[in-house]
């Protein structure tokens, strides 16, 4: 294929040049009806690309195939059998895979770290998760993707479940055995599923963990935003194999998918895939060279640990590092990594990503240059200087792995739109959770609807959210009260 090409680009450029009229939306008709003093900031450009996929870009019919050929090249360019766009974002990906694979009352062995976007598939469509627990180091009270024995053994338990479900990489970086879990899989014959959200790099350099993909995985997700140069939303999940047909893959992303889709998330996409094909290698080569060095630089600094594969992949741990994650251990300068990251944006204006009790986390990509970094590691020196003007880090109550694992009570779905009161967190103690309790980021749920509330994990979000933790979602954000369901089951 001619990877060369750019088929929703060429087709922009096509449209501009034909000077096409619409009187069709979008409603500013190419930036003509825009304020100017919105045009002033986003730009002449952004709303010259603005425009309908169909009846636009192509006509009525989609005669000329311009987002199959896209697709088509992006599913080429990674080595998969099929490729859908999504300008939903990879929640939307994730709940198309997990409807093709399962449906209501229908088991699905899922990894518990699982991000808030598969807790919204189970509600919507009424599957029964079987939790596969991850693999939980309590020393650095951190969770890793489950282990393929975990998966085996719920397998043996659950011989009925549909498919499985596995979050790699996580949100920290740290990988699953992707090919042990796919293999464990085929010999059910089911499916297996990997968010691989924080993966679209993953193909383009061999010293990259392994990709889902050539791991065997069946249905891979990816959110091209996150690693890579697309806009935000702009993702992609890849098919493969036979176990999951490719036109009911491509139903239920019709299903959740927006009628209206941005061009400008396709055309940054197309892009984005003909970049990695080029240059990918190369960008590659430089990220994580890059990367090796900033690492080396941050460990020089006194009180500061960087997270490497020592700490996050050994047995009974992660499989394999993302080494573009780099996370910042904090515990030997004292402060919390929410005081540490509110610290950095305020006076150095650098934005840090994940953080919490105990650590900072600097995603770098092949976006990343000299002046970046140095700009970051200026800052956590200064960060260090100053450790004396940071308050001593909060006692947030981490409990052990059996505490922080309530237990399932009823579906997601019933206890989610059931009815529901809003009562104290005390009161919530052994009460059914009616909401998704998600510290953010990096966006796993501590508590689902249909849970148990107990006192270890009440604690351990009342704790949180006083010391700067975010719960997004919460209908309560402090954690002070608690949404829980009115008619508790039995929990014996």
């Amino acid at each position: 294929m001619d990877h060369s090409t750019a088929p929703v680009l060429d087709a922009l450029v096509a449209y501009q040049a034909q000077d096409q009229l619409p009187f069709t939306p979008p409603g500013h008709k190419q930036g003509r009806g825009a304020d100017p003093r919105v045009r002033a900031v986003l730009g002449d450009a952004l709303f010259d690309a603005d425009m309908l996929a169909v009846s636009g870009l192509d006509d009525r019919t989609t005669s000329q195939g311009i987002l199959k050929r896209a697709e088509a090249l992006m599913a080429d360019a990674v080595g998969a059998d099929h490729t859908f766009f999504s300008t939903c974002g990879s929640s939307l990906s994730v709940k198309a895979a997990m409807l093709s694979v399962a449906g209501p009352h229908e088991k699905l062995l899922v990894g518990r770290d699982a991000h808030k976007s598969v807790i919204s598939g189970l509600i919507l469509a009424g599957i029964r998760p079987v939790w596969v627990d991850p693999q939980w180091d309590p020393d650095l009270h951190l969770a890793h993707p489950p282990s393929p024995e975990s998966f085996r053994a719920a397998f043996a338990e659950h011989p009925d479940a549909r498919g499985a479900l596995v979050t790699s990489p996580t949100p920290y970086g740290t990988c699953a055995d992707i090919a042990a879990v796919a293999t464990l899989c085929h010999e059910h014959g089911v499916p297996l599923i990997v968010d691989e959200a924080w993966g679209a790099h993953l193909p383009f350099h061999p010293e990259l963990p392994t990709w889902a993909m050539d791991a065997g995985a069946d249905v891979c997700v990816t959110s091209v935003h996150k690693m890579g140069s697309g806009l935000e939303q702009g993702s992609v999940f890849h098919l493969q194999g036979d176990l999951v047909e490719v036109d009911t893959l491509a139903s239920r992303a019709d299903l959740l998918d927006t009628t209206s889709p941005s061009v400008l998330i396709y055309a940054a996409l197309d892009g984005w895939r003909r970049q990695m094909v080029e240059h990918g290698h190369e960008l590659m080569e430089g990220a994580l060279d890059r990367a090796r060095r900033v690492r080396a630089a941050i460990e020089d600094i006194e009180g500061l640990h960087v997270n490497d594969r020592d700490d996050f992949c050994a047995p009974g741990r992660a499989f394999d590092l993302d080494p573009l994650q780099v996370f910042i251990d904090l515990s030997g300068v004292k402060f919390s990594g929410y005081d540490a990251a509110d610290w950095m944006r305020r006076h150095h204006r650098v934005n840090l990503h994940t953080s919490d009790h105990r650590r900072i986390n600097a995603q770098l990509t092949h976006a990343d240059d000299e002046t970046t970094t140095e700009r970051l590691l200026d800052g956590l020196r200064d960060l260090v200087a100053h450790a004396d003007e940071l308050p001593p880090a909060p006692d947030i109550r981490v409990p052990d792995p059996a505490s922080l694992r309530p237990r399932q009570v009823t579906l997601p779905r019933d206890a989610f739109f059931g009815a529901v009161e809003q009562v104290p967190a005390d009161r919530a103690v052994g009460r059914v959770c009616a909401e998704m309790l998600t510290p953010y980021p990096p966006g796993i749920p501590a508590v689902l609807p249909g849970e148990l509330l107990d006192r270890a994990v009440v604690d351990y979000l009342r704790s949180g959210a006083d010391a700067g933790m975010l719960i997004p979602d919460a209908a309560d954000g402090s954690a002070a009260t608690i949404r829980v369901s009115v008619h508790d089951v039995d929990a014996d």
